[in-house]
């Protein structure tokens, strides 16, 4: 084990395009297609509703802007695990990573595989969901391990597809809805909707919805020329996200009742069926099927890229810095498709994604709280692309994501301890592992 991190290798250059492909593809999940049930029962304002999206998008943007600046200036591929090195030492950096090699990739990636089952059924019915999801994870693995340029051309080709299906429904629905009793337009019945305390809850449902802005720092030193890509990968990919989401929920609120949506799940289905008739709920089924693919891919990109920077200064982790002989990380990508595919089956990713989002919030919520300790303490340190409007964007992200953390504290206290139980359980490791070299040496 090394104190500081070590150089990643220069490896094949991923382009901008491709960078902007995984950011929008890993944000745009099931999430916007179920989070406004949830608002929808405690906020009944048409303006109140699409400005919660408004307001979470400035957040992932404020948030995007200060990863930007820390990514420019240590460039090396790991995301918080870098960063965090950095900032607080290899002790705090190696928990972060600890969560993300472990369980912080691969279960959202068995929770979208599932998603994808699920919606499958609207399109083929009594397709077998589980046998779909497990298909669709080593698909992805196979593409991924064959090299940088099949994983490209796979991410940007269904990225853009994603969107194009959701421009075209957004656009379909404005063209053929309408006709419901909501209005967009302010009015001062909206400032009491907007400070009340389910405003402010359904903004925890929005920011989950949103989460995915920092994908390209996972694969930072795999860019060309990281201090322009890098920056402009997570700002144009969070931004084109923002316009999407707010003009998406729109289209939801435009064509469907309100009384229809509150308290629902499949809130994409049932707004389709308003825009497309009862082939509606296939047609959304098709849209969501399409979309999780890329997000799958995206996260099966990254997330071993995390692994190989822990590899890479914890020797116990070495064997997974192998590549193949096309730079791909072989062994890490292979350990990320044997989790995700155990979650899968053993149908427990759900209770594992509750336990670690407390301790992935938390890193996030460290990462920008290191921007202005180095600020403070490391003005000298090279900034090629610095935090536009500092200090308010860190300030508003630090402020917006401490409330999510108290927010699970208070509805999911066990969920919470056990994250934070997984945090220390790094710790743990990384002082084991420390006490093993030294006796060693």
């Amino acid at each position: 084990m090394t104190d500081r991190p070590t150089a990643t290798r220069r490896l094949p250059a991923v382009t901008t395009l491709t960078a902007t492909a995984i950011v929008v593809a890993d944000m745009i999940g099931v999430g916007v297609f179920t989070s406004l049930g949830f608002q929808a029962r405690d906020v009944t304002s048409g303006f109140a509703l699409v400005l919660l999206w408004v307001v979470g998008g400035g957040v992932a943007l404020c948030g995007a802007l200060c990863y930007a600046e820390l990514a420019t200036m240590f460039p090396r591929s790991g995301g918080e695990y870098n960063f965090l090195s950095h900032m607080y030492g290899p002790a705090v950096g190696f928990m972060a990573g600890w969560l993300s090699a472990t369980v912080g990739f691969a279960a959202p990636v068995a929770l979208a595989a599932m998603a994808f089952g699920r919606y499958a059924e609207a399109v083929l019915p009594g397709a077998p969901a589980l046998p779909l999801g497990l298909v669709l994870i080593w698909i992805v693995t196979a593409i991924h391990m064959r090299g940088l340029r099949h994983s490209s051309v796979f991410q940007v080709a269904f990225t853009l597809l994603k969107l194009a299906l959701i421009v075209v429904f957004i656009g379909v629905g404005f063209a053929r809805g309408g006709g419901q009793p909501i209005s967009f337009a302010p009015s001062a019945f909206d400032l009491t909707q907007i400070v009340s305390a389910g405003f402010a809850v359904s903004l925890v449902f929005v920011m989950y919805a949103y989460s995915g802005w920092n994908a390209a720092t996972y694969i930072v030193g795999e860019l060309r020329d990281p201090n322009r890509s890098l920056p402009r990968a997570l700002l144009a990919g969070t931004g084109a996200v923002v316009v999407l989401y707010v003009a998406l929920n729109a289209v939801f609120l435009y064509t469907t009742p309100l009384t229809e949506l509150a308290g629902q799940v499949e809130v994409g289905l049932i707004a389709g069926r308003h825009v497309f008739g009862e082939a509606g709920g296939r047609l959304i089924g098709i849209l969501i099927c399409a979309g999780l693919i890329p997000t799958i891919s995206a996260m099966m990109w990254i997330g071993p890229r995390v692994t190989v920077a822990m590899g890479e200064d914890v020797e116990p982790l070495q064997v997974f810095t192998r590549r193949s002989h096309t730079g791909v990380p072989t062994a890490a990508i292979l350990l990320q498709c044997g989790v995700a595919s155990l979650l899968l089956l053993t149908q427990s990713f759900e209770a594992v994604l509750e336990f670690v989002q407390f301790g992935l919030i938390a890193c996030s919520f460290l990462t920008v709280l290191g921007l202005i300790k180095l600020r403070i303490t490391r003005p000298d340190l090279p900034r090629p692309c610095r935090t536009w409007g500092y200090p308010f964007p860190p300030l508003v992200f630090l402020a917006v994501t401490l409330f999510m953390m108290v927010y699970l504290v208070a509805v999911r206290p066990f969920q919470s301890l056990a994250g934070l139980l997984l945090m220390l359980a790094g710790l743990v490791l990384y002082a084991v592992a420390t006490v093993q070299r030294r006796h060693g040496a």
